[in-house]
């Protein structure tokens, strides 16, 4: 079995964790290769000078391990991109809705792993091209969250149009807009006033954010959809953003969104689903006012 394994983000405590998650499975024998990002992090020589480095995965790999938190997972999609590999997330950050494990758990969760006690989620991406290309100048044009767009260089709200199927359907005029897959809804989206959506509902969110019209509100879209959108405002540039990477665009651009032609898996053990998270990580149900 080869397992990849990276930390995206140089967290001594993330790099620790890291450390002992190489030491476990190089004592299963695995063979284990990490990225340049990781290699460079690694204190322990003895340990690095054993492992391999990868640029890319493909299906020779059974699994790709994260350490950290949410930002981390969606850094390991660009690693794993249309390779199908597995992610499991362990979560040594924050909230961590798409992490699998926390950290306490976490000599628990890798045994469950070796025995193959658990569930592969899959989940949809949004794929963006501009005025008809197939690219963006971004080296992968698809979000695991949402894409936005959203002003700048400027104090004044922006208009974007919108278009759903090649139907003209209406013009926001706000700071910004989500769209969001359901694994992005409990992200930016939640955080504008947008639902929550279980993770395999094929459906996309669109929301506004902040809004100048009050009767304005989120819209849950079918994922076959295809949305475009265009900017207008007072400056020349806005941006667009793919989960955490960020362009410019000048006003007038086409921006078409719609659903990636490939999913990305997550590990899911029995005793931590969607709904448990909602619950620990939300306190639904816990509140003991109720």
């Amino acid at each position: 079995m080869q397992i990849a394994v990276i930390c995206p983000f140089n967290n001594p405590v993330s790099i620790g964790y890291a450390e002992g998650v190489v030491e476990y499975l190089m004592s299963k024998n695995m063979r284990v290769i990490i990225d340049q990002h990781l290699m460079d992090s690694l204190d322990n020589k003895d340990i690095s000078e054993q492992l391999e480095v990868f640029d890319a995965l493909d299906s020779s790999t059974d699994f790709l391990i994260c350490i950290g938190g949410d930002g981390s997972m969606l850094q390991a999609v660009t690693k794993v991109r249309e390779s199908q590999v597995p992610i499991l997330g362990i979560n040594t950050g924050r909230l961590g809705f798409l992490t699998s494990l926390q950290k306490e758990s976490l000599n628990k969760g890798l045994k469950l792993l070796w025995d193959k006690k658990y569930t592969l989620v899959k989940r949809s991406l949004l794929e963006v091209s501009v005025n008809g290309e197939n690219t963006v100048d971004i080296d992968f044009p698809y979000a695991l969250n949402e894409i936005s767009v959203s002003r700048k260089d400027t104090a004044s709200l922006i208009g974007i149009e919108v278009e759903i199927d090649d139907k003209e359907f209406t013009t926001y005029w706000a700071d910004g807009l989500i769209v969001a897959t359901p694994t992005g809804s409990t992200g930016y989206n939640l955080s504008s006033g947008g639902p929550i959506v279980m993770p395999q509902t094929p459906s996309f969110v669109m929301t506004p954010i902040a809004p100048h019209n009050l009767n304005i509100r989120p819209l849950v879209l079918p994922n076959d959809t295809v949305l475009k959108l265009n900017v207008l405002g007072r400056g020349k540039k806005h941006l667009l953003s793919l989960d955490s990477r960020i362009v410019t665009l000048p006003l007038g651009t086409t921006i078409e969104v719609k659903k990636a032609p490939f999913t990305i898996s997550t590990v899911q053990f029995d005793d931590f689903t969607f709904q448990t998270a909602l619950r620990e990580k939300l306190y639904w149900g816990l509140d003991q006012r109720n």
